[in-house]
């Protein structure tokens, strides 16, 4: 390749950027993160890596995190690089909120955080940050949800469901059939959850899941988790109990 691939500010002879897609790369590698808009609720859910025996739970860090009180972030890729721009996006909202004395906006942070990626895309002494991110809230007095994906080239989109990571095209497969945009807060969660079964095996102990509501959100715990697992579970063996075909009586 003759050194395009380790040049960051050099494009190859057939226009690519080989730095910027290795971080596309490590995006596919990471854990599945998804994000489902409802009616009046927007849900971010996760797939969490099963802890070692001997290390404490209590202390691994949670892949959705808190920019602002109305607003959520997820990422898939490296968990070293999401601090980062995790850190960046929460100084921006404060300082948003110090200089204008009103809460950033969804959109706003959304194309804040693409820009830091995409300047990591063309400067020296620097790579490309190896995360995409969905970006989930409400807008200030504002109860329409908003959902938002970063890539590591600094594109942002916005999206009604989306998934990133690990089998992303599959979730995203998944979601493109079931998604319906008036759905309430308990069909929201449980497409979610939904949709990361379709990748994860182990069930509900590595599923997190956070739901974003006007003006606050909550944080499911295990319990509730397992509880829409197991209901998703009955409902699956209802429906193939259906497709079954009948056995013909021997009575004729």
């Amino acid at each position: 390749m003759s050194g395009y691939d380790r040049a960051l500010s050099i494009f190859s002879p057939d226009g690519h950027v080989f730095q910027v897609e290795y971080a596309s790369e490590a995006v596919k590698r990471g854990t599945c993160a998804v994000g489902v808009k409802g009616k009046n609720v927007v849900v971010l859910g996760c797939e969490r890596r099963s802890t070692l025996k001997l290390q404490d739970p209590r202390t691994t860090p949670s892949k959705i995190n808190k920019i602002d009180k109305h607003v959520l972030l997820t990422y898939a890729g490296l968990n070293a690089d999401s601090r980062i721009l995790i850190d960046k996006a929460r100084v921006e909202a404060q300082s948003h909120k110090l200089n204008l004395e009103d809460s950033v906006t969804i959109e706003y942070l959304t194309k804040y955080v693409a820009g830091v990626q995409q300047r990591y895309t063309q400067s020296g002494g620097v790579r490309p940050f190896g995360i995409s991110t969905l970006i989930a809230g409400f807008d200030n007095n504002d109860n329409v949800p908003k959902l938002y994906q970063t890539e590591p080239s600094g594109i942002f989109s916005a999206w009604k469901a989306n998934s990133i990571g690990r089998s992303s095209k599959t979730v995203r497969e998944f979601l493109e059939k079931n998604h319906k945009p008036d759905m309430d807060e308990q069909e929201t969660i449980s497409l979610a959850i939904k949709s990361l079964l379709e990748v994860v095996q182990t069930g509900a102990k590595n599923i997190e899941i956070a739901v974003m509501r006007p003006g606050h959100y909550e944080r499911l715990e295990n319990q509730t988790v397992a509880q829409y697992v197991e209901e998703i579970e009955k409902q699956k063996k209802i429906e193939s109990e259906k497709k079954k075909p009948r056995s013909r009586s021997s009575d004729q």
